[in-house]
């Protein structure tokens, strides 16, 4: 009773952006931008390139940094004030405010390039920094339950710790490193206010980070729906239309990292 209880708005929320966003998710809608658009058409073809561009950008820069911090924390730092320290602030970072995020990317896109600097690379790493601690706690806690039998007996034959990490720790846990990287993936590409505050809004298609802001997703539903003009029928579809989009890319995200982990997972028997 307490699941169905809890599985009510999940399948609300799921029925309602199917049967709203239906309206406009059409081939239309992933072949056009905004771009000179008022009123009814249009798509959201700029904002889907930007959602990928930027939470690739941030996947490239959270999974090495936060793969190479939980090895150290799990084989290397033990109970040092180093490992103390990384695990407090890695723990901090995890409930820092979305929005701080973008405040911080902002802030240092402003000192590097002055003001008014909004670019995707912005919001990549805005989007990095509410990533990096679920890699880091997620793949801490796989690699520490790794048996320390497996350990042993590559240390036994004369294998160093190093190249034991690299071929043993690791691939024992692969699979729910895949399956943490993901859930980190899902948990930053709807965020909407860091990316807001970071890589700004707009209407052109942009594939260039670098230069220029760069329209998302979230921040394309968000815009659509808050910002309706006439008919605003029209500007409630693209946006419905976005969250579904924002629903697939996460199933087919998770469908993925299910076929990944169920492929490296370690095999048993003989």
């Amino acid at each position: 009773s307490a699941f169905l209880l809890a599985l009510l708005p999940l399948v609300s929320v799921t029925w309602t952006s199917v049967a709203a966003g239906l309206q406009r998710f059409d081939a239309k809608f992933f072949s056009s931008s905004m771009h000179n658009i008022v009123g009814a058409g249009g798509g959201a073809v700029h904002a889907l390139w930007g959602t990928l561009i930027v939470t690739g950008i941030a996947t490239l820069i959270s999974v090495p940094i936060g793969l190479l911090t939980a090895v150290f924390l799990s084989e290397y730092g033990g109970k040092s004030a180093l490992a103390r320290g990384i695990t407090f602030f890695v723990d901090v970072m995890t409930g820092i405010p979305s929005i701080v995020a973008g405040l911080f990317a902002y802030s240092l896109m402003v000192m590097l390039f002055g003001p008014g600097t909004l670019i995707g690379f912005s919001g990549s790493l805005a989007l990095s920094v509410l990533m990096i601690p679920v890699v880091v706690r997620s793949t801490e806690e796989l690699l520490r339950i790794v048996p320390n039998e497996l350990r042993e007996a590559s240390y036994a034959l004369g294998v160093p710790k190093w190249r034991t990490i690299l071929r043993i720790v690791i691939p024992t846990s692969l699979s729910g490193i895949v399956a943490g990287v993901i859930l980190a993936l899902a948990r930053i590409i709807g965020e909407t206010a860091p990316l807001m505050v970071s890589a700004g809004f707009t209407q052109s298609m942009n594939l260039n980070p670098f230069s220029g802001p760069m329209m998302t997703l979230p921040v394309f539903v968000y815009n659509e729906y808050a910002y309706p003009g006439i008919p605003p029928e029209a500007y409630n579809a693209r946006a419905w239309a976005g969250a579904l989009t924002l629903i697939v890319l996460v199933m087919v995200l998770n469908l993925i990292g299910r076929l990944i982990a169920k492929r490296f997972a370690p095999k048993s028997g003989r």
